[in-house]
C-alpha cells in the first residue's frame, strides 16, 4: 500500500484501501457510520497485535531478557513515531507520553500540570460546548486550587452564533494579563468544524499555554505541531485505527514546568502501544491528507443530499456544508436533526436498514446543543454508495 500519486482514481485507491478492514468487508450489508466514536483497525494492525503477543509480549523497562529488551525498545520507538507522526520538528525539548486516551491525557495534565502552573488570580479559558472531556478536567482542578486556598477564574470561551465555531474576537476581548491556560479542540466532535487554533493563538498572546484536544483529528487528517502553536497535543490511540485503551500526550515543554504525570506509572499497554505504531505506519502510508479529502468530500455529499429534505436540520455552521464552500469546508462529520423524528428514533431505524450512528447528546458540555441528534461520522473506509443509500433511506422518511 502506498500513498496515491497525482491522476490516481481516488474511487480505487479508497477501494484498496477499505480492502484492508475485515469487520467492513465481512459486513457488506452495514455501514459503520460512527468513527467519531471509535474507528475500524485495518489488517497490518491486528497482523501486529497477533505478532506482538505471540512472539515479544514482555513488561517494558522492567527486565533484561529478550521479549522485555523488545518491548522497551518498542515503546520507546513509538514515541518517537508519534513525535515525528505529529510533525514535532525533533528539537529534543518535546516529550511524548502513553495514556490510555484522551480522557486520561487531559485529567493527567488538569491533575499532574495545571495546580503547578496557576497562581491565585489566574484565569483559565474552558470550551463549554466541546466535548465533556475537555471541560470536566479543568473544573476539578479549579476545586482542588480552591480548597487549597487558590482562586481560579474560568472564562468560558465563546463561540459564534448559530456555527459552533470559537469567536477568536470575543475571546480577544475577553483574555488579558492572567489568562494563563486555554483548553481548546481542534474538530468539533458535533460540528465537525475545525475550530482554527491559530487564531486562538493570536487572540490571547504569547505567553498563554493552549491544550489541544485532537481526538478528532489525528488519523483523519494532518497535524502539526510545528504549525501549530500550542503546547499540548492530546489524542487517543482507538480513533486513529489503533487499539482501545491507547493514546499519548505530546507536551511541547516551552512554556511552564515540564510536564512529568505524577505517582508511580506502572506496567504501559504495551500491546496498544504496538498497535498505535502499526497504527499510524498504515496512515501515513495511506497518505492521511488524502484521507481528509476523502472524507469531507463524503461529508460534503451527505450535507448537499440533505440541505434538499425539509425534513432535517444541519447542525453546525451552514456555509461550511458545500463542496464549493466560501469559507472553511468542515471535517468528515455530520450531526443531523429530524424535525418530527426523535434523534434515538432516528438512529434506530437507520440501523434497521444497516446503518450504524450515533444517536444522543454526544457528550457536549453544557453550553452546547440541548437537543439530541443524529451524528454521520467517517473514515477512509466509508463510500460514495453508503452515503447516497443513507440520503435515500432519509428522504423516505418524509
Amino acid at each position: 500500500m502506498t500513498a496515491s500519486t497525482a491522476g490516481e482514481d481516488p474511487g480505487a485507491w479508497q477501494r484498496e484501501l477499505r480492502a484492508h478492514f475485515p469487520i467492513v468487508t465481512g459486513h457488506p450489508e452495514l455501514a459503520y457510520l460512527d468513527s467519531a466514536a471509535t474507528a475500524q483497525k485495518p489488517q497490518a494492525v491486528l497482523d501486529t497485535v497477533q505478532t506482538y503477543l505471540t512472539t515479544s509480549n514482555a513488561n517494558s523497562a522492567r527486565g533484561t531478557y529478550t521479549w522485555a529488551n523488545r518491548t522497551t525498545e518498542l515503546v520507546e520507538r513509538t514515541r518517537e513515531r508519534v513525535a515525528r507522526f505529529l510533525g514535532d520538528p525533533g528539537t529534543g525539548g518535546p516529550v511524548v507520553h502513553f495514556t490510555g486516551g484522551t480522557t486520561e491525557g487531559l485529567r493527567t495534565i488538569a491533575r499532574d500540570w495545571l495546580p503547578g502552573f496557576l497562581r491565585d488570580g489566574d484565569e483559565i479559558v474552558v470550551p463549554d460546548a466541546d466535548h465533556q472531556a475537555n471541560i470536566v478536567p479543568w473544573l476539578e482542578a479549579q476545586r482542588q486550587l480552591a480548597r487549597e486556598g487558590v482562586r481560579v477564574r474560568v472564562v468560558p470561551m465563546p463561540y459564534q452564533s448559530g456555527s459552533g465555531d470559537y469567536d477568536h474576537r470575543a475571546l480577544a476581548e475577553r483574555a488579558g494579563p492572567r489568562t494563563r491556560f486555554v483548553a481548546t479542540t481542534h474538530v468539533h466532535h458535533v460540528y465537525g468544524g475545525d475550530m482554527n487554533v491559530q487564531r486562538i493563538r493570536r487572540a490571547v498572546g504569547p505567553d498563554a499555554v493552549i491544550c489541544l484536544d485532537a481526538a478528532q483529528s489525528v488519523g483523519h487528517l494532518p497535524v502539526s505541531v510545528a504549525d501549530l502553536d500550542v503546547d499540548f497535543v492530546v489524542f487517543s490511540g482507538h480513533k486513529a485505527l489503533a487499539l482501545p485503551g491507547s493514546g499519548a500526550v505530546w507536551a511541547r515543554q516551552a512554556r511552564g514546568p515540564a510536564f512529568v504525570p505524577g505517582g508511580w506509572s506502572g506496567t504501559p499497554n504495551t500491546v496498544g502501544i504496538a498497535s498505535l505504531e502499526a497504527a499510524l505506519d498504515w496512515l501515513d502510508a495511506a497518505g492521511v491528507d488524502r484521507i481528509e479529502r476523502w472524507t469531507a468530500d463524503l461529508a460534503s455529499r451527505l450535507t448537499d443530499g440533505l440541505r434538499r429534505l425539509d425534513a432535517y436540520e444541519i447542525l453546525g455552521c451552514p456555509l461550511s456544508l458545500a463542496a464549493d464552500a466560501p469559507v472553511q469546508r468542515r471535517q468528515g462529520i455530520v450531526s443531523l436533526r429530524h424535525h418530527a423524528i426523535d434523534s434515538g428514533d432516528l438512529g434506530f431505524i437507520l440501523f434497521s436498514h444497516g446503518f450504524m450512528v450515533r444517536s444522543d447528546h454526544h457528550c457536549q458540555g453544557d453550553a452546547g446543543e440541548k437537543t439530541g441528534s443524529v451524528r454521520v461520522s467517517l473514515h477512509v473506509y466509508n463510500t460514495v454508495e453508503e452515503i447516497d443509500r443513507l440520503l435515500s433511506v432519509l428522504a423516505s422518511l418524509g
